[in-house]
């Protein structure tokens, strides 16, 4: 029997290295920096939180909590520039998950399902202390050159080993809820049609991202980078298994340094590139940099850091996992979108998250202040050298770690 013209061209092969097979987590990161530059040179910023919170307060609104939590009536989803961010990064890993043939509904053990709703809370009221996720308190501060990014990373590592030594007591101590479903075999049908409809979803897409760009409506047509950028962000950390959960949590597990790595090279070739972004003008640092350092930031990080270990992922780690179809972080999301709502309007009743101006012009709150190391350090010159410093150090740890296993607690 002759060849398909597909295999014997050898594009198979080229397709399941591009498609199926994972990309290197250097390679995602790389990728990742030019999603994210391309937000960040239109005016715009890699958000999370804000997108989740918002499905969130939708959830209170539709139950009649919004009363007494003082929530005003939300945005629409598909024009708040996050959760629209957000929705198209779900839909970009769905789309590479359906070309590589990867997505599956993955039902969890019913421990897991309870797991997922606790990280998920966690992870809710970590974000409001801290002003945001592992993307909005970490990795973009510290891209915007803030101690505030590197704080909250103390914050998740400490948080991380917590969690591990609690997860590591659980799986020694409780035997309930542990048996996992039988799984389904999808039938060779479904897995035929799985790249083309991923691939319909791509053409979806762009036709909306060209759809909104051409729209007289002002506010539409400025979300149409949102759609592609949100979309590419999806299906990039998909294929390359990029997540910072991970990054943050296998060092201290199984030693594995690979992401944690990536993590780091993407903000060392990332700072400088985003200082010239700042300094011709094209964005504003503080706008992504919560009024949160030191006391939120901390407390925010220890509580995500825990809360991603019992989720099994971070904001965006959860976000694609939910596109690849893992049930577990389904849970996860909708309790980290309702408690980081509701925690959300609690401390901003109670008066904790409140910001207002002070006389430099900084917004500051009870929990912290905004910080931004060229203006603490009279330029960036200094701002480097702090920036850079502290991921050597970083990456340092982390390759002695690989030999040593120091650091490792489980």
């Amino acid at each position: 029997m002759k060849s398909s013209l597909l295999e014997s061209s050898g594009l198979k092969i080229d397709y399941k290295a591009a498609l199926v097979e994972p990309w290197s987590p250097y390679v995602g990161a790389i990728l990742l920096l030019i999603a994210v530059f391309t937000l960040m040179i239109s005016g715009e910023f890699w958000g999370v939180f804000g997108g989740i919170k918002l499905w969130g307060d939708w959830f209170n609104h539709l139950i009649g909590l919004d009363g007494v939590l003082g929530l005003h009536e939300p945005d629409s989803p598909l024009t708040h520039r996050i959760s629209l961010m957000n929705i198209t990064l779900i839909l970009g890993a769905l789309a590479a998950a359906m070309i590589s043939r990867q997505f599956r509904l993955r039902r969890p053990p019913a421990l897991e399902l309870i797991w997922g709703a606790l990280g998920g809370s966690l992870m809710g009221v970590g974000a409001v202390f801290a002003g945001g996720c592992t993307v909005g308190a970490f990795l973009v501060p510290a891209l915007h050159a803030s101690p505030a990014g590197f704080l909250m990373l103390f914050g998740l590592m400490i948080g991380a080993v917590i969690g591990l030594k609690l997860l590591m007591w659980s799986l020694e101590n409780i035997t309930w809820g542990m048996q996992a479903p039988e799984s389904k075999t999808q039938s060779a049908t479904a897995l035929a049609l799985y790249p083309w409809l991923g691939l319909a979803l791509i053409i979806a897409i762009l036709w909306w991202a060209t759809r909104w760009y051409g729209s007289e409506d002002s506010k539409l047509a400025s979300r149409a980078i949102i759609v592609i950028a949100g979309f590419a962000i999806g299906f990039i950390m998909h294929r390359s298994r990029f997540c910072v959960a991970r990054a943050v949590r296998e060092p201290f597990m199984t030693a594995e340094g690979d992401m944690t790595k990536a993590v780091i090279l993407a903000l060392a070739i990332g700072i400088p590139f985003a200082s010239l972004i700042f300094q011709a003008k094209l964005l504003d640092p503080y706008l992504a940099i919560a009024p949160r350092f030191w006391l939120g930031t901390l407390i925010g990080g220890v509580l995500f850091g825990v809360g991603m270990v019992f989720a099994g992922g971070c904001g965006t780690g959860s976000l694609w996992r939910v596109g690849e179809g893992h049930l577990k972080l389904w849970v996860a999301v909708f309790f980290f979108a309702w408690i980081g709502s509701t925690a959300g309007a609690l401390l901003n009743k109670a008066g904790w998250t409140a910001a207002e101006m002070n006389l430099d012009l900084i917004e500051q709150s009870p929990l912290g202040i905004q910080t931004f190391f060229p203006d603490l350090l009279n330029g960036w010159g200094w701002a480097y050298v702090a920036a850079e410093g502290l991921l050597l150090l970083w990456y340092l740890l982390v390759r002695y770690n690989e030999s040593s296993a120091r650091f490792t607690v489980v």
